[in-house]
C-alpha cells in the first residue's frame, strides 16, 4: 500500500499490487513449483498438488485449484524441502464461485510439524480476497521449511488455485569442506611411481605407495593449522592400511609425536571410512603402520575435513575491475587459500589504476568481521593499502561506499582479520587506489547477521489532480518505488503493475463553524 498526502483538502490512498522482477535475485523463483503439497482431505480430483502446477486461473480450469472436505480446521501445507527466507506468499483464490471461503486464512511458516504444521508463525491472515484476485503477503524473511494454510476452528471447504513463495535459501550455519588438497605430501620411501601425491588426486585409481620397510609412514602439510573434524581413508584393492594410525598435530620431525585421531582396524578392498577428530588441531595429517615388521603403505586416497562458519561470500556474485589469465574473481569465495596452487584459487587484477573486486551478498547484512587471505607463493606487498568498503550504493561500482578499514600490510600467506562493527550494506568492495595497481588476494570471508529486508511503509506526495487511470502517472508511482528500492540495496530491479491500482477520493471533514461573541460594553 502506497499512502500520499496532496496539498490542498484532499487526499488520496492510492492500493495496487505491483510485481518484482529481479536478474540476480532468488525472489524472482517460485520456489512453491519445486515442493509438494498435502492437504487435511481431498475433495474429488482437486488435490493438493494442483495449487503449485504454475496456473493461478483460467476460464474452464477450476478442477486446477485444490480442495478439502468440508472439514473442522482445514489445512493445506507445502513442504519446500530445504529450509528457506521467505519474504512473499502469494495465494489466487478462485473466480466460478465461493471468494469468501478465502477470508480468515492463516499464512504460517516454520519448519515444525506439531499439528501437521499449523502450530509454526503466523506470516499474515487474509481478509475478503475478491474471485479471481491474488494477494501478495509479505513475511520479511521468515526462516522454514513449511508454508501452511490453515483455517482454525472453523467447519469450512478450503480451496486455494495457486501458492507462490519467493524467498531465498537459509544461509547454512557453517560448511564442512575437504582441506586435503590444499596442501602437499611425501612419504617415507617411494614404490615406483606411487607418488604420495597420488592420494590427493581424488580417483581411487592411482594410489601412493611406500616400499617394503617397518614404521612406513604417509604425511600431508596444510600449511596452516585447522580443528580437524574428520579425516577419510580409501583403501587399495587387498592392501595395505590396516593397522594404520592416523595422526594429527602440528609436529613435523617425528611422524610418531602428534596425537593419535584414530587406528584403522579393517576397510574392505576399495572402500572408504570416516573417522572422527572432534576438533583436533594440527597442520601435519600422518598415517604410519608402527613397529618393526617389514611392509607396504599404500593409500589411495585421504581427505581431511574441516568445518568451516557460514561465510557470507560463499556462492555469491563476484566481479573485478579487470582479469589477469585464469586469477578470477570467483576464486576469492571458494574457501581454498591458494597455497600450492595460487593460479586456481586466488584471483588478481592486471596493472591499472584503482584496481577493485566486488563482492554481492544479494541482501543487506550487518557485517561484524571481513577476513583477508593473503598470497604465500608471491608478491604479498600487493594488498597495500587496500580499503574494504561497505554499503548499498554501486556508484562508482561500489567504491563510493564507507570505509571499514585500510590494509597497512598482510604477511604472505596469513589470514587478517578485520573489525567492521555491524555495518550495513550488500555490497562488500576492495579497492587499492593509485596508479599502476595491481589487487591480489586469496580468499575473502564476510560474516555477519541478517538479511535485513524489512516490511517498509512509504508515504508519497502526489497532486490532488493527477489520476491513476494516466499510464505516465501509474509510471511515475513505479518509478518512485525504485528509487527507494535503490536506496536500500535492489538496484538490479524492475516493477511492473501486475493488477492495476485504485484510488480512493476522501474529502476531510469541514469543522464546525464558530459563533463570533460580542461583549457588551
Amino acid at each position: 500500500m502506497v499512502q500520499e498526502t496532496a496539498e490542498g483538502e484532499n487526499y488520496t490512498l492510492v492500493t495496487g499490487v505491483f510485481s518484482i522482477e529481479g536478474s540476480s535475485e532468488n525472489l524472482e523463483e517460485n520456489l512453491a513449483l519445486k515442493g509438494t503439497a498435502v492437504q487435511s482431505s481431498t475433495y474429488s480430483t482437486w488435490g493438493a498438488a494442483n495449487a503449485i502446477d504454475g496456473i493461478r486461473y483460467a476460464p474452464g480450469l477450476a478442477s486446477s485449484c485444490s480442495h478439502t472436505e468440508y472439514d473442522l480446521s482445514p489445512w493445506w501445507r507445502l513442504d519446500l524441502l530445504d529450509s528457506y527466507h521467505i519474504y512473499n506468499v502469494t495465494i489466487t483464490n478462485r473466480a466460478d464461485c465461493c471468494s469468501e471461503r478465502m477470508t480468515g486464512v492463516e499464512i504460517r511458516i516454520g519448519n515444525s510439524l506439531e499439528n501437521n504444521g499449523n502450530n509454526n508463525p503466523r506470516c499474515g491472515v487474509t481478509s475478503l480476497v475478491p474471485a479471481g484476485s491474488s494477494v501478495s503477503f509479505s513475511c520479511g524473511g521468515m526462516e522454514g521449511r513449511y508454508v501452511n494454510m490453515y483455517l482454525p476452528n472453523i467447519q469450512e471447504y478450503l480451496t486455494l488455485c495457486e501458492v507462490e513463495v519467493y524467498g531465498t535459501v537459509q544461509m547454512e550455519a557453517e560448511k564442512e569442506v575437504n582441506v586435503a588438497t590444499w596442501g602437499t605430501a611425501n612419504q617415507s620411501t617411494l614404490y615406483y611411481d606411487w607418488y604420495a601425491e597420488n592420494a590427493l588426486d581424488g580417483s581411487n585409481y592411482t594410489c601412493s605407495s611406500t616400499m617394503w620397510e617397518s614404521d612406513p609412514w604417509w604425511r600431508l602439510d596444510l600449511m596452516k593449522t585447522y580443528s580437524v573434524n574428520r579425516v577419510t581413508i580409501t583403501d587399495v584393492p587387498d592392501c595395505c592400511v590396516n593397522g594404520a594410525e592416523i595422526r594429527v598435530g602440528n609436529v613435523s620431525s617425528n611422524v610418531s609425536s602428534n596425537p593419535v585421531c584414530a587406528v584403522v582396524s579393517n576397510i574392505p578392498a576399495g572402500a572408504t571410512y570416516s573417522y572422527s577428530c572432534d576438533g583436533m588441531e594440527g597442520r601435519y595429517i600422518t598415517v604410519n603402520i608402527p613397529g618393526d615388521s617389514q611392509q607396504y603403505l599404500t593409500v589411495c586416497e585421504v581427505g581431511v575435513y574441516v568445518i568451516f562458519p557460514g561465510n557470507l561470500a560463499t556462492e555469491r556474485n563476484v566481479t573485478q575491475s579487470s582479469t589477469n589469465g585464469s586469477l578470477i574473481s570467483e576464486q576469492a569465495i571458494d574457501f581454498n587459500p591458494g597455497f600450492t596452487q595460487p593460479w586456481s584459487a586466488c584471483f588478481s587484477t592486471n596493472v591499472q589504476t584503482n584496481p577493485w573486486w566486488r563482492v554481492d551478498l544479494s541482501f543487506i547484512y550487518r557485517v561484524s568481521i571481513v577476513v583477508i587471505t593473503n598470497r604465500l607463493d608471491c608478491c604479498p606487498e600487493r594488498i597495500n593499502g587496500a580499503e574494504i568498503r561497505i554499503g548499498n550504493s554501486l556508484e562508482n561500482t561500489g567504491n563510493n561506499n564507507p570505509i571499514c578499514t585500510v590494509i597497512s600490510s598482510i604477511p604472505a600467506g596469513v589470514s587478517s582479520t578485520y573489525i567492521c562493527n555491524d555495518m550495513e550494506g550488500r555490497y562488500v568492495n576492495l579497492i587499492i587506489p593509485g596508479d599502476s595497481k595491481i589487487l591480489t588476494l586469496c580468499e575473502v570471508e564476510v560474516y555477519g547477521e541478517g538479511p535485513l529486508l524489512k516490511r517498509t511503509f512509504l508515504k508519497m506526495k502526489l497532486k490532488s489532480s493527477w489520476s491513476l487511470s494516466d499510464p505516465a502517472v501509474r509510471v511515475q508511482l513505479l518509478s518512485q518505488l525504485q528509487s527507494v528500492l535503490v536506496e536500500r540495496g535492489f538496484s538490479d530491479v524492475t516493477l511492473q503493475w501486475s493488477q492495476p491500482p485504485e484510488q480512493e477520493v476522501m474529502r476531510k471533514e469541514a469543522a464546525p463553524a464558530k459563533c463570533a461573541v460580542r461583549k457588551r460594553r
